[in-house]
């Protein structure tokens, strides 16, 4: 089996740069993986037909240098900032690993005997290690598909971020960008869930404990469920916009949004929280789940005060006051985010998030002042009414690993 090593430093014996700063968050992504390079001709040479050998370290050193310029570019959230809305470098990185991927299959293809041949590191974030490396190329494939549903989070970030359009205005976060961020999600989350369905189990189970746990099971099922519940916001934020929508469809995505938000925190591994990600993302994670209980709670007590009966307006208080605590927490845990190191800013809100804080302070205090005698009742004063159970909509875009480059057909080594 392959063997790992981990270190705490970097190549250059350094200590890893985090930035200081990651510019405005929306889509929160625990920072890039970046591939080490690595002689791929002295591995391989002589055991592979020289054409592709030469065409994988093409590749993978174009991954290499593109994926290091963008890790680059989050320590100036300036500069990002001054390029936000062109997206070419993070669409051309997706393009460089779609494109290496199909290659780098032909270690891992049945019968080969090159798939421990080459050690592969990557830099870490999240754990305490600065960098992982294993030879075995699944790891890589691991890695690669990591990557691959990083870049679509950060560009989901940047489509979400508000633009001008220079029609007297102020900037915004249009609807085309909203309606396009759900197809980045589901892809973010079905490279997410190909790793988690058809890479891991190829990892031996003691390689795999020396996986960093920016790639442990749980982390990967905590991003990709991520990915549902923003893009499940978006939706119903387009619902909310939407004057076809009823209140029974806002409150299902409502709900739908607190569920994938529970799995997330049920998924979560322990991250390092001294140092790094991991800190910032569990706030993250809190922050969005407490955020969706807040709307969920305000449509399902919108929904209940349309019933005729006292229970039904008694219950219907008591979820707006839940909703209305559940976006006080929101704000705070919100700050304490955005606070955290790498610091981060909110830009304006947009969607569900503007709506809340709109509607939820002023129909939460309007409804118990028309119920004011069911307010005064010390049996609505208590636990808000459970939020109705749906099932889960959106689910991962179907996403299978490539077939082979056909530069494998080459080969008469193996």
């Amino acid at each position: 089996m392959g063997c790992g090593a981990s270190s705490q430093k970097d190549s250059a014996g350094g200590h890893r740069r985090r930035p200081g700063s990651v510019g405005d968050v929306v889509v929160f992504l625990p920072g890039l993986r970046v591939p080490r390079s690595v002689d791929l001709a002295q591995a391989l040479g002589g055991r592979l037909d020289r054409s592709i050998v030469e065409r994988l370290s093409a590749l993978r050193a174009r991954v290499v240098e593109m994926a290091m310029q963008e890790s680059a570019a989050a320590l100036k959230p300036k500069r990002r900032a001054a390029a936000r809305h062109g997206g070419s470098s993070t669409a051309n990185l997706l393009q460089a690993l779609e494109d290496y991927l199909p290659a780098l299959l032909g270690l891992v293809k049945e019968g080969s005997m090159l798939r421990q041949s080459v050690q592969f590191t990557w830099t870490n974030q999240e754990d305490n290690a600065e960098e992982t490396a294993l030879a075995d190329a699944w790891y890589e494939v691991l890695s690669v598909l990591h990557l691959m549903a990083m870049v679509c989070l950060l560009q989901a970030n940047t489509l979400l971020l508000p633009r001008s359009y220079g029609d007297g205005y102020a900037p915004r976060v249009s609807e085309e960008s909203r309606r396009a961020t759900v197809d980045v999600f589901l892809k973010a989350a079905g490279y997410l869930d190909c790793a988690i369905r058809h890479v891991l189990p190829q990892i031996p189970p003691e390689l795999r404990r020396q996986l960093p746990v920016d790639l442990a099971e749980g982390n990967l099922k905590a991003l990709s469920l991520q990915a549902l519940g923003q893009g499940a916001d978006m939706q119903l934020g387009l619902a909310i916009d939407s004057p076809k929508a009823t209140l029974a469809v806002k409150r299902r995505l409502a709900c739908e949004i607190v569920k994938y938000w529970q799995q997330v925190q049920e998924s979560i591994p322990d991250l390092p929280g001294s140092d790094g990600w991991g800190k910032k993302h569990r706030l993250f994670v809190k922050w969005k789940f407490v955020e969706a209980k807040a709307a969920a709670y305000y449509f399902h007590g919108m929904i209940l005060d349309e019933g005729n009966t006292e229970k039904s307006h008694g219950m219907a208080i008591a979820a707006l006051q839940a909703s209305e605590e559940f976006l006080k927490e929101s704000k705070r845990v919100s700050e304490a985010f955005h606070a955290t190191p790498p610091t981060s800013r909110s830009p304006a809100p947009f969607g569900t998030t503007k709506y809340m804080f709109d509607k939820i302070p002023k129909d939460a205090s309007s409804k118990v002042r028309i119920n004011q005698d069911l307010y005064t009742q010390e049996k609505v004063i208590g636990t808000p009414p459970p939020l109705p159970d749906f099932a889960l909509a959106l689910t991962p875009e179907d996403y299978d690993l490539p077939p082979l480059d056909p530069i494998w057909n080459k080969d008469r080594r193996q």
